[in-house]
């Protein structure tokens, strides 16, 4: 993290401030202060690791993943008794990412669904769309199928089978 020292400056200061604010966690923050003040490089990639990244062409998939998902669960909703019993509602849960390996995406998930209110059907669970396993090729290729379907929020069976399959 490249800094200015009038950057590093406000920030070791938004520290201290911190550090007497919260004094369960002042040890970190003035830890976190010395850090800056010294400007220790690889101390300082520790502050990178709160500041994510997520471009706008991750968060649109991530949101069609989701509106997948969507429109997965209401087809399932609009099929005949016969029709369901061929599908496993649970498998049409959206897990969310990998918290160890997409965690970009885990937080994603979880700010859309918090705090800007979508998808509250979707069931966090106790893992909180922390699927514990990469789904992001996974979905993809769910997508993919998803996509070529001619009613993509009035699936058959099948469909709803191929795309889960996938």
């Amino acid at each position: 993290m490249d800094m200015t020292n009038a950057q590093r400056l406000i920030l070791s200061n938004q520290y201290y401030l911190m550090s007497q604010l919260t004094p369960e966690n002042e040890a970190k923050y003035r830890r976190l202060q010395t850090i800056v003040e010294r400007g220790y490089g690889l101390q300082m990639r520790e502050l990178d690791k709160d500041f994510g990244c997520l471009p706008e062409d991750a968060c649109r998939n991530i949101i069609d993943y989701m509106e997948m998902h969507h429109a997965l669960q209401e087809s399932y909703k609009m099929l005949d008794d016969a029709s369901q019993s061929q599908v496993e509602p649970r498998r049409l849960q959206f897990l969310g990412f990998d918290a160890a390996t997409e965690s970009q995406q885990v937080h994603y998930v979880r700010f859309l669904t918090e705090e800007e209110g979508l998808y509250p059907q979707f069931d966090k669970s106790e893992h909180q769309f922390n699927s514990q396993v990469q789904m992001q090729d996974k979905y993809q290729r769910m997508l993919q199928t998803w996509r070529n379907c001619p009613r993509q929020y009035h699936l058959s069976s099948s469909e709803i089978t191929q795309i889960l399959s996938a």
